[in-house]
């Protein structure tokens, strides 16, 4: 029983880092109807910042405060993604207002090959580490109650904490807020939302920058357990079956289908990997997804679609 409740906490604890990269994935469809696969490439460019101007900072200062230099080159990335924010939608998103979403949606897949290139462009193509704290020991709770208790990653539950937390900020500014408003009523209808006066084209920033940040927490978070290197863009886009699972509008949905689909992955990798030879983690999701998409596109949680005639 403290094996499987071992895994099963693993398996949530994966999960919490796979809903950090999907909730990019909602974020941007909230607000724009169309799928982002740049998500994957901000979180690559978001750690990369983090990691080079951390060490630069952190050399500056002789070494002697890497709290400050953390703290500093966080504000610094995040203002950097603001950037992006602004030059996606001023050269971008502006030029393709009202148009197909299967064009806003190869716009996403060139802005994700345009920021791998400025990325390796201005911080290198080696892979950096992230060093903002977090415990890497694992601690063994309910020795108690199982033999040889159960071994917990303390560096997993952190960035589960910290996921946790980013998901109710993120549920409370799109439903309690007045921006978070406008943006649902932009990805409802944008023509509609310019006719009350919401300015599409700021909604659109602060919505790419709200994702920039979450892909900056979550490039921290993985940069710090993996390192940063240039698979972390792909490595991204493992989320893409959470998104399908929780629905590509929904929140909370992201955060069940990171949970569901961690667990399952875990479990199934020590249950069933020895029957069917091995590797079953890395396409158990993707098999989950389809079964999904044939009998529940739209997720757990996302809405169903109904068209009248």
């Amino acid at each position: 029983m403290g094996f499987f409740l071992e895994t099963v906490i693993g398996g949530l604890m994966s999960g919490m880092l796979y809903a950090l990269v999907a909730l990019g994935f909602v974020l941007i469809f909230k607000a724009s109807g169309v799928f982002n696969f740049a998500q994957g490439a901000m979180v690559l460019i978001a750690a990369l910042a983090m990691a080079r101007l951390s060490g630069w900072i952190d050399g500056w200062l002789g070494g002697q405060s890497l709290w400050l230099a953390n703290l500093l080159a966080f504000a610094l990335s995040a203002a950097f993604m603001w950037l992006i924010a602004v030059l996606v939608e001023r050269w971008v998103l502006r030029h393709l207002v009202n148009q197909e979403a299967t064009t806003l949606l190869m716009a996403t897949i060139g802005i994700s090959y345009f920021l791998d290139g400025i990325g390796q462009i201005l911080f290198g193509s080696s892979v950096y580490s992230i060093d903002v704290g977090m415990p890497k020991d694992p601690v063994i709770i309910l020795d108690s109650m199982f033999e040889g208790g159960v071994l917990v990653s303390l560096e997993d539950l952190t960035a589960a904490v910290v996921a946790a937390v980013l998901v109710a900020a993120l549920a409370f500014f799109f439903q309690y807020t007045t921006v978070g408003r406008a943006l649902r009523a932009v990805a409802d209808d944008h023509q509609a939302a310019q006719s009350v006066g919401i300015p599409l084209n700021r909604i659109w920033v602060v919505v790419w920058t709200v994702a920039g940040l979450v892909a900056l927490v979550t490039g921290i978070v993985w940069g710090s357990k993996f390192g940063v290197q240039f698979t972390l863009s792909t490595a991204a886009l493992r989320a893409l079956p959470v998104v399908i699972l929780g629905g590509l509008t929904s929140v909370p949905g992201a955060i069940v289908g990171g949970l569901i689909i961690g667990v399952g992955e875990k479990l199934s990798e020590v249950y069933l990997g020895p029957f069917v030879g091995g590797g079953i983690e890395i396409w158990f999701a993707y098999v989950l997804a389809l079964v999904f998409l044939l009998f529940r596109p739209q997720g757990l949680f996302g809405e169903k679609i109904i068209d009248r005639v």
